[in-house]
């Protein structure tokens, strides 16, 4: 049976891995976006809010490790969390990049449209429908992807609930058995002085007969040999 403290550390992972994934997303749509620079701003805005949920659940993990029991498992999940921390700086770094790309970019498609004039233009708006498309077909598999996760962080959740509940039916069950076990001992003291009272009733009672056949006894010997 797996412990609520596992299922919490596996949910953290789950989360880990769907962040990454969003940001690597966000990162490549940074990469194609042709501007404008309030398109490119807004991208940036969701890249930061991701990478804080993505932060927040390392130091989350960081902390699940910290409070595990054995030394093996706590070292092996601050491995997880190194490698967790190195993939986001990689990911910073991606980011960084395609933002100088994506700037370069749109400076040299804004001096671009300044020579060509309209032609340009007309030319920029089928390529930024193009790659919004491009970015919408992207961004459904990130949301199927997102469901999908979602869903198992949902069962992990319940599965958790679960043996929670279960744990304390076992411990109500224990305590159960623990006072049934007091009554037992209890019961079995009683019989046992029941049958040391009985052994000790019958002696007095086989004591009682003699003495009494011991008196009949002398007394028809009175009676019948008054000589004796």
């Amino acid at each position: 049976m797996a412990a609520p403290q596992d299922v919490h550390v596996r949910i953290c992972n789950q989360e880990i891995v769907k962040f990454d994934l969003e940001v690597k997303a966000l990162i490549q749509d940074i990469r194609d976006c042709s501007g404008p620079l309030s398109a490119l701003t807004e991208l940036n805005t969701k890249v930061k809010e991701k990478f804080q949920q993505l932060r927040y659940r390392i130091q989350e993990l960081e902390q699940s490790a910290k409070e595990q029991d054995k030394e093996s498992e706590k070292q092996l999940l601050l491995q997880e969390v190194e490698n967790h921390k190195k993939q986001m700086l990689s990911n910073q770094t991606s980011w960084r990049k395609a933002n100088l790309t994506c700037k370069i970019a749109i400076d040299n498609l804004e001096k671009a449209e300044l020579l060509q004039g309209g032609e340009l233009l007309r030319q920029r708006k089928t390529t930024k429908e193009s790659l919004a498309q491009t970015s919408s077909a992207i961004t459904e598999s990130l949301m199927g992807i997102s469901r999908m996760m979602s869903q198992q962080v949902q069962q992990s959740e319940e599965a958790m609930q679960t043996l929670v509940n279960s744990s304390r039916t076992i411990l109500d069950a224990n305590e159960e058995f623990k006072s049934m076990s007091g009554t037992i001992q209890l019961g079995r003291k009683l019989i046992t002085k029941y049958n040391r009272r009985e052994l000790t009733d019958k002696l007095l009672i086989f004591l009682a007969l003699a003495l009494f056949l011991a008196t009949v006894l002398y007394i028809v010997k009175k009676r019948l040999f008054p000589f004796l």
